[in-house]
């Protein structure tokens, strides 16, 4: 038997006194200890000393025992693997010794380190640790009880999945029913650790809980009422999960269940109310919501607005008190983190502006994140959403009584969560709100001037979720009174406020779009001077607010006065921005929207931005191939920085059009795309397709000598599991398509076509009679690498709208150039196709897709025969087409029309919806 490991008394004084050094509150201190702890790991038993310690050296005061646990914990962490096997032996069998000690803080520390051991695969090699421990729980001792529950509880957590695996023996079937003994122990820590275990495995439906789902549920109903708050939150959570994953189970005691959460929405402990509120969130996405609230919605919704009050300590941690802060610098903590979204290709549709298959960031997001991100106030909020979107305008019976009271309390903290509730039932409710809306509106623009900071932030939050209705009215009623008052607050002293008025500025700007052009002078007055006025947290969101606004106004930016304002402070940030520095982000996004703005107007500031981004690609791709031949030396790149460059490439492409073909010839940039189009990270991928897109537009002659290289990497990206990457991918390939087409050689055409020599050398294909198209085109050798994929995904189930949409245009544009090879495959899309396009606006690509499937129909009329009424439709969808192509509809009506013969017609024109058959027989007399 080997004697038991003794610490050298020297060397145990000398690892105490660096643990007294390291709770010193001096950085040069700390520093210090951290390389002398760093240099005793080169010795193989100062883990032993750690784990002496912390459970031998009793006499040591517990925070120092503590933190010799928690250095030990990150030892184990960083190196276990190279810890000698007596070593992690002795570890071992001291924890399971010590797991009872006296002090709650030891236990705890003794169990943070037993799991921290068994995630690092040490479960399977530490076949002895879970029987010992679930033999621990039936001790008489109460802290060894506790400290195996505590242990078990952390490891429930880190280790769920394989504790439910073949691997360890199935584990759960006997812990499982171990636990639900423990529901009724008197101790309320262990009952609550009880609780805490088990509730892991409800989400991933594990088998050995559902085999005891009954008795579970029945002891969660047994602690309802537990005076010890812990364990009402634990039954709280565990009801919420068994909502989503056992409805059926609850479904008979749901009254009951209701009756309880309501209560314990209202506890007086705020861990437990927030516990119980997600149940509200959880229920609104299931079916049987509806019938189950119906009958409670009288006591629930009272319940929910009360929670959306700031508590007396969420104000003092928003500093709610403080009114004017603007000269006082961001803690740059505070500032969160910025993903750039990849550029996505999408369609324009009827009467709206551009449609994404992507949610809109336009969540709950009353502003208050400077605390907890979430709390009792935001799921209140979240709640009183969904739930609004469920019930609809059934849901102002119980709101609007409460509403009159709140908004107009003396009190501001009442007044406040009422504006906030306006705010949350805005989406669901906008119907049945309207005949209020002229009156609340003009209240909600006074409350804009409030003394109160809190109550001016929410109130642009509320009055951002009514702007489309505002938009909906004549301007001068209600958007140039909430403009100007919004244009106020983005300039008020408190930077809570200028926060939330420039992300209400920015929805403002997406709703009303060229509304807001007779007021772009005083608009950019006030932008540009918030550039002066702002700290760097609000700095970013004022980026977004000019990009939003060039979203909006488009070409009317473009006015040497306007530019004159917005340019010069934008250019100097960006000078100032090193290439490193995140703050290019937002910033590269605001200007790849002005230059596409801009157009022409950007001529001036264009080549050292282009070759910024150029040199921004550039150095990411090396720096990632150093990366990748050295993983050791050199770190890993920020790819966001790329892809944000190849975006702002795109939208200089978009905005300037064939002025970038000089740039273009000048720089590497097709081989630096080359290189990003294979990049293994999609979002790369995606952002160097668009740019492929814009380039092929702008510039074709610079892409044309890659094809042979671009085509097989856009065919093995049609991928649609990566839907926006195949989404580019797609509409670059369309795009290519008709370049192709259009850069015929004049010598090739038909004799029939003769061609002056004062005439242009380039031609459009659709300006050629039908008869006279040539045959096939430089895209020929291409429709098989990407044909079928496009079909496939057209007839995919669930396919997003704004991708079928470019795969249909994709597909009439390569039948449009190569009729011959696409045709054959007409009857397989053709049904899709048709509803696809349907509801897109007319413009140049609805146009070239329509001239291939006529093209295609020509070719393959067999092909269009058993889905002729989509066609119909589809036809019926174009408001204004050009003479020649409305003369193609009208040619392929009228033959089959001939063709099936009067009476067949009329009986197949009888199944026409009326406006359909109406609209056929104005435009095309069928």
């Amino acid at each position: 038997m080997e004697c038991e490991w003794k610490p050298d008394e020297q060397g145990l004084q000398q690892i105490l006194q660096l643990l007294k050094e390291s709770q010193s509150p001096d950085t040069s201190t700390q520093r210090s200890v951290q390389q002398r702890l760093e240099q005793l790991n080169q010795y193989p038993d100062f883990n032993n000393y750690l784990i002496f310690v912390l459970t031998k050296f009793k006499s040591e005061d517990e925070p120092t025992r503590s933190l010799s646990g928690l250095i030990l914990k990150n030892n184990v962490k960083a190196h276990y693997q190279n810890f000698p096997n007596g070593v992690s032996d002795f570890i071992k069998s001291e924890c399971l010794q010590n797991i009872g000690d006296s002090s709650p803080l030891i236990r705890a520390t003794v169990g943070i380190l037993i799991t921290t051991i068994a995630s690092k695969g040490e479960l399977q090699n530490w076949p002895g640790l879970l029987p010992k421990l679930c033999l621990l729980l039936d001790s008489e001792d109460y802290n060894t009880c506790e400290g195996a529950f505590g242990a078990l509880q952390k490891i429930c957590e880190d280790s769920a999945e394989i504790l439910d695996s073949d691997i360890l023996d199935r584990p759960l079937n006997i812990m499982i029913p171990k636990f639900l003994q423990f529901f009724k122990h008197s101790s309320p820590k262990i009952r609550s650790h009880a609780i805490a275990c088990v509730n892991q495995f409800i989400i991933s439906r594990t088998q050995a809980l559902m085999l005891h789902i009954d008795p579970f549920i029945e002891n969660l109903f047994a602690l309802a009422t537990d005076e010890e708050p812990e364990v009402r939150k634990n039954v709280c959570r565990a009801l919420v999960m068994l909502l989503e994953v056992r409805l059926d189970r609850l479904l008979p005691h749901m009254h009951n269940i209701v009756e309880y959460m309501l209560l314990r929405t209202q506890d007086q402990d705020e861990n437990v109310a927030l516990e119980a509120c997600e149940f509200w969130l959880t229920l609104a996405e299931q079916p049987v919501c509806k019938e189950v609230l119906c009958g409670h919605l009288s006591q629930l919704i009272p319940v929910l607005v009360n929670g959306m009050k700031y508590s007396e300590i969420d104000i003092i941690l928003l500093k709610g008190d403080t009114e004017e802060d603007e000269a006082i610098p961001d803690n740059e903590q505070d500032i969160r983190p910025r993903f750039h979204r990849s550029r996505t290709v999408a369609q324009q549709h009827e009467g709206d502006g551009i449609e994404d298959d992507e949610d809109e960031d336009d969540e709950l997001d009353d502003d208050d994140d400077t605390i907890s991100d979430w709390n009792l106030r935001k799921c209140s909020a979240a709640a009183l959403d969904v739930l609004a979107n469920v019930f609809r305008d059934d849901l102002l019976l119980h709101i609007l009584p409460l509403l009159k009271e709140l908004l107009f309390h003396p009190e501001w903290v009442v007044k406040e969560s009422g504006i906030l509730v306006l705010g949350a039932i805005a989406e669901g409710c906008m119907q049945g709100m309207i005949p209020y809306l002229p009156e609340l509106i003009p209240h909600l623009v006074l409350c804009l001037a409030d003394k109160k900071a809190l109550v001016r932030s929410i109130t642009c939050w509320t009055l951002s979720r009514y702007a489309h209705w505002v938009v909906s009215q004549p301007p001068d009623t209600y958007l140039k009174p909430l403009m100007t008052e919004l244009l106020k607050r983005i300039l008020d002293s408190n930077k809570r406020v200028q926060e939330a008025a420039c992300s209400a500025f920015a929805t403002l700007e997406e709703e009303a779009c060229t509304e807001l052009v007779p007021y772009l002078a005083f608009i950019l007055d006030t932008l540009v001077f918030a550039f002066s006025k702002y700290q760097h947290k609000n700095l970013l969101i004022l980026y977004d607010a000019i990009g939003t606004l060039a979203d909006s106004v488009g070409h009317h930016l473009n006015k040497p006065e306007y530019i004159q304002m917005l340019m010069p402070p934008l250019i100097q940030k960006w000078n100032q921005l090193k290439d490193e520095d995140k703050d290019l982000f937002p910033l590269l996004e605001c200007l790849s929207s002005v230059a596409t703005a801009l157009q022409s107007g950007f001529l001036p500031y264009c080549e050292p931005v282009y070759q910024r981004c150029v040199n921004l690609v550039q150095k990411t791709l090396a720096q990632a191939m150093l990366y990748q031949s050295q993983p050791d030396q050199y770190e890993a790149p920020d790819k966001d920085f790329m892809i944000v460059a190849l975006d702002l490439l795109s939208g200089l492409a978009e905005g300037l059009g064939g002025t970038i073909e000089e740039l273009v010839a000048r720089s590497n940039i097709l081989t630096l795309m080359y290189q990003c189009m294979q990049d293994k990270m999609p979002e790369v991928r995606q952002s160097s397709f668009a740019l492929l897109g814009d380039l092929t537009k702008a510039c074709f002659q610079h892409v044309k000598p890659c094809i042979a290289d671009f085509m097989p990497i856009l065919g093995t990206n049609l991928n649609p599991e990566l839907i926006s990457v195949c989404n580019n991918a797609t509409w670059a390939i369309g795009e290519i398509s008709i370049q192709m087409g259009e850069c015929l050689d004049f010598n090739k055409l038909p004799q029939y076509v003769t061609v002056s020599s004062r005439q242009s050398k380039h031609v459009c294909l659709h300006r050629l009679p039908l008869f006279l198209r040539p045959v096939g085109s430089e895209m020929q050798p291409y429709i098989a690498m990407v044909l079928h994929q496009l079909v496939e995904i057209i007839n995919r189930p669930n396919t997003p709208k704004t991708l079928l949409e470019n795969t249909a245009i994709t597909i009439g544009r390569l039948g449009y150039v190569c009729p011959q090879e696409v045709a054959p495959m007409l009857q397989q899309f053709i049904r899709p196709w048709c509803t696809s396009l349907r509801n897109i606006r007319d413009n140049e690509e609805k146009d070239s897709a329509f001239r291939g499937i006529c093209t295609m129909i020509s070719v393959n009329p067999g092909g269009v025969v058993q889905d002729f009424i989509f066609f119909c439709d589809a036809v019926a969808s174009w408001v204004n087409p050009k003479d020649d192509l409305r003369d193609m509809f009208y040619k392929i009506l009228h033959g089959f029309k001939n063709q099936v013969g009067e009476e067949n017609w009329m009986r197949f024109s009888d199944q026409f919806p009326m406006p359909l058959k109406e609209r056929l027989a104005t435009f095309y007399g069928v």
